[in-house]
């Protein structure tokens, strides 16, 4: 199907996900509440990690610390020095830093282990569906146990960041209560505004707990940590990979994000921050970067129990398959006008003045009242304004981390682009 509007109510009916996606995940992590085809038992978790990932998490997005931005930037240079400056490779690493920093704090920054983490996980990432696609698990496969241990290996690999962030964490914890002990006695009373040892440390715990606490009889320890820097490292890299590919193919563009952040930057009272809700140039070519080039190609979906009834008249019978070819629907002159399949961030920017207009507009493809370049002013549209934009999904198994994706690619962009130009033969300092 590729009408967007029934497209959106198929995704809103058709909650469960094909078997083969949870079989993937069990086979390299064992079993999860987070990772199942059933929405009814993978909606609590989704809940849950929708609530941090959007909550606590994402307030935290806007401070991308100078040490990611270090951590990164050291390893490019290990890429260019090896001779092997490969775009996907930088992207891999820009994600699982973005992704890891966020879960475990600077612990993960200062983990001796998280290379070897990377290296594991990407080789996973890539024989996950192929071992997932036998019927009957090829026990009798030599390449099948290599792979076993592998996931093992990262399990372990799994247990230990999350020991070192909970002995960072109690460490941190007594440093507090033993400021508090010496200043009480000597009679001082803490200023409201300190800092606190523990602040950083302790939303990443409780978040961790959350995700993996709680755990069924049958599900593995970590499980749910791992389906996340698995799952949420390659969507995150794609993006990444094609947002440094438009940047570099698009130097007046880039000039164009590099001026706006330098005025939001000078604009803010929290020089510590990137405010990228200011910057609607660069969210808007993240925006269409996500659009041009998805996640992946389909999306596809089905309800286990019971049969869907679409307002067209059309009875779907429950287990059957529905697939929306998503790249063909990203580049409908319908949905998007008739530059649907060029690159054009202006499509997601109007001029303040027609803000009344802003969503029917987008919906019907016009462009006329787009913002072009030269335009002083603009108003960032919503992207999922337009039912036609499904880089993330939609309806109810949409993914529960697009702001946060979003808000985290961007901050990220904005302190390397501050820094630094992407360029076709490597990364130069201003």
């Amino acid at each position: 199907m590729n009408d967007p509007e029934l497209i959106k109510e198929m995704l809103l009916k058709a909650e469960d996900k094909l078997p083969l996606t949870g079989r993937a995940f069990r086979l390299a992590f064992g079993p999860s509440s987070l990772f199942v085809s059933s929405f009814e038992k993978v909606q609590r978790r989704r809940e849950s990690l929708a609530t941090e990932l959007n909550g606590r998490l994402i307030e935290r997005a806007p401070v991308i610390p100078t040490k990611v931005v270090d951590c990164i930037m050291e390893r490019v240079n290990k890429f260019m020095a090896e001779g092997n400056l490969d775009c996907k490779l930088v992207s891999q690493h820009m994600a699982f830093t973005l992704l890891g920093s966020t879960l475990f704090g600077d612990t993960f920054l200062a983990w001796s282990k998280a290379t070897v983490y990377e290296e594991l996980l990407m080789m996973i990432a890539k024989d996950a569906c192929f071992w997932a696609s036998y019927s009957v698990t090829p026990y009798w496969k030599q390449g099948f146990w290599r792979y076993q241990r592998l996931c093992t290996k990262l399990k372990f690999l799994t247990q230990d960041i999350v020991q070192q962030c909970r002995k960072n964490y109690k460490f941190f914890l007594q440093k507090d209560e033993n400021l508090h002990n010496e200043n009480a006695n000597k009679g001082m009373e803490s200023a409201s505004g300190a800092p606190s040892c523990s602040g950083v440390e302790m939303p990443d715990n409780l978040f961790l707990h959350e995700l993996n606490g709680h755990l069924g009889a049958r599900e593995e320890p970590c499980g749910n940590i791992m389906g996340v820097m698995f799952h949420g490292c390659l969507t995150t890299a794609g993006l990444i990979d094609n947002l440094l590919v438009r940047l570099v193919t698009h130097p007046r563009l880039q000039d164009k994000i590099y001026a706006e952040i330098i005025i939001a930057r000078n604009g803010s009272m929290k020089q510590d921050q990137q405010c990228v809700d200011k910057m609607h140039l660069l969210l808007a070519t993240v925006y269409e970067s996500a659009r041009l080039l998805p996640s992946g190609p389909l999306l596809q979906r089905c309800s286990l129990k019971h049969d869907i009834s679409l307002k067209t008249g059309v009875t779907i019978p429950a287990g059957a398959v529905m697939v929306v070819p998503v790249q063909l629907v990203q580049m409908d002159d319908s949905s998007w006008g008739q530059d649907a399949s060029e690159f054009n961030p202006y499509r997601f920017l109007s001029k303040a003045e027609n803000r009344s207009d802003l969503v029917l507009d987008q919906c019907r493809g016009n462009t006329e009242k787009r913002v072009h370049p030269g335009d002083s002013s603009s108003i960032l549209n919503d992207p999922n304004n337009n039912v036609a934009f499904l880089p993330f999904g939609s309806g109810t198994r949409a993914c529960v981390g697009q702001k946060f994706v979003i808000q985290g690619v961007a901050t990220l962009f904005a302190s390397l682009l501050e820094q630094y130009e992407f360029l076709v033969i490597a990364l130069e300092v201003l």
